[in-house]
């Protein structure tokens, strides 16, 4: 029920955004929107301000977006001298969450994998309620504030609209999990901090995009027995369990970061298990494969606090690039083929290149004496880590960004 000191809240407000929006120009219907928006937090319904409980920026607007046409940026995270470590970049607050033209495809897929895998793609233990929706509300005003004209949020109603998928879902009734899994095209894994260990360990996740691993293995695990398998971390990237509580413990909510993970595929497997039959191309080389056929994947991965119930959320998105784009992006060829002849050799098995490197590293040689006789490359060039990194020189030329 609404006091009257809350109706009197409301006039209040109503008059000022009124006299602001006259004094810009604003259209009526931004007008109602803005005092619906405002009307709901003195009720004290709708979103928190996330910006304002993490101190970190809200994204700008993008307008004019058409999903149908949209790129992801070229993410290329290849690095040399290459040893594994955890590369971390501070998020930049437009990319957390990357919308481009799979949008349909993948939404589809995710519902998919789910119906025939079930808890190996999703699941949650008791506790982890709180900041499952917690999660789904920063997602939202994420969303709708980054591409405002294809997400909305009634924060009196709470009903959100999808005009991209032309749907619309009750925010307060609908399980966070499931709202994820039909909205976003991103895998989101939520760790909470162990009272007895001190050691974040994971709680909840909605996964449709792991190759060679599921939630079903990994479920209620601190991070260093998740990552259990990955080559060198328990040497180089894993923390001492001390260290490991420190940085976790004082993962400040204003600074999310970002980092990136590659391989090459044949096709574009989202969901891959080691017990399906898609597995065995890893170990065999197709004298028959094309070459249009190899992909890179990368899952570009984030890393951030939630201000409330102080959870740590890991979420990332697999992107595909067809290894022949390398031909035209200077430098990428000379640096991927360093990678792949001198390499850990513990790393390369376990990102699996073996079954494709017949073809893509004469392809990569044949690229690089191109770029280096059109003069994209210096001869003399060594192999480093570019300045660039995660891209290339150039990138921008060929993928504009919305604004």
């Amino acid at each position: 029920m609404i006091s009257t000191l809350d109706i009197a809240g409301i006039v209040v407000v109503a008059v000022a955004l009124a006299a602001v929006c006259y004094s810009k120009g604003a259209s009526p219907r931004s007008f109602w929107k803005s005092l619906r928006q405002k009307a709901a937090l003195v009720a004290g319904r709708g979103l928190p301000d996330f910006a304002q409980l993490t101190g970190f920026p809200h994204p700008k607007p993008v307008h004019g977006f058409n999903i149908a046409h949209a790129r992801p940026r070229p993410y290329r995270p290849f690095r040399w001298g290459y040893y594994q470590n955890m590369s971390l970049q501070n998020l930049e607050p437009d990319y957390w969450l990357e919308l481009e033209s799979t949008y349909h495809n993948r939404i589809a897929q995710r519902r998919q994998i789910y119906a025939l895998h079930g808890k190996r793609v999703f699941d949650e233990l008791p506790g982890s309620e709180a900041a499952s929706k917690e999660l789904m509300e920063m997602v939202i005003q994420y969303l709708c504030l980054r591409y405002p004209q294809q997400f909305e949020l009634d924060e009196w109603t709470l009903t959100f609209r999808n005009h991209i998928l032309g749907s619309t879902t009750n925010i307060s009734t609908v399980h966070p999990l499931v709202f994820l899994l039909e909205n976003v095209p991103e895998d989101f894994l939520i760790t909470q901090e162990d009272p007895d260990t001190g050691l974040y360990t994971l709680r909840a996740a909605v996964s449709t995009s792991a190759v060679g691993w599921n939630m079903g293995q990994k479920m209620g695990k601190p991070l260093h027995e998740i990552h259990g398998p990955v080559p060198d971390y328990k040497e180089k990237m894993a923390f001492s369990m001390d260290r490991q509580v420190m940085y976790f413990s004082k993962l400040p909510c204003d600074k999310p970061i970002q980092r990136g993970s590659w391989g090459l595929e044949i096709g574009q497997p989202l969901f891959l298990q080691t017990d399906e039959p898609e597995w065995s191309h890893r170990q065999h080389q197709n004298p028959d494969l094309a070459l249009s056929d190899i992909y890179m994947r990368v899952d570009w991965q984030t890393l951030r606090r939630l201000p409330k119930s102080r959870a740590i959320v890991f979420n990332f998105k697999a992107l595909f690039t067809p290894v022949t784009d390398f031909r035209n992006e200077p430098f990428i060829p000379k640096l991927v083929l360093k990678v792949l002849l001198e390499g850990n050799k513990a790393i390369m098995e376990y990102k699996g290149t073996w079954s494709i490197e017949h073809k893509v590293i004469p392809a990569l040689r044949e690229w690089t004496k191109e770029q280096e006789h059109k003069g994209w490359v210096p001869k003399d060039w060594q192999e480093k880590t570019l300045n660039e990194a995660p891209f290339y020189p150039g990138w921008e030329k060929h993928y504009p960004m919305p604004t």
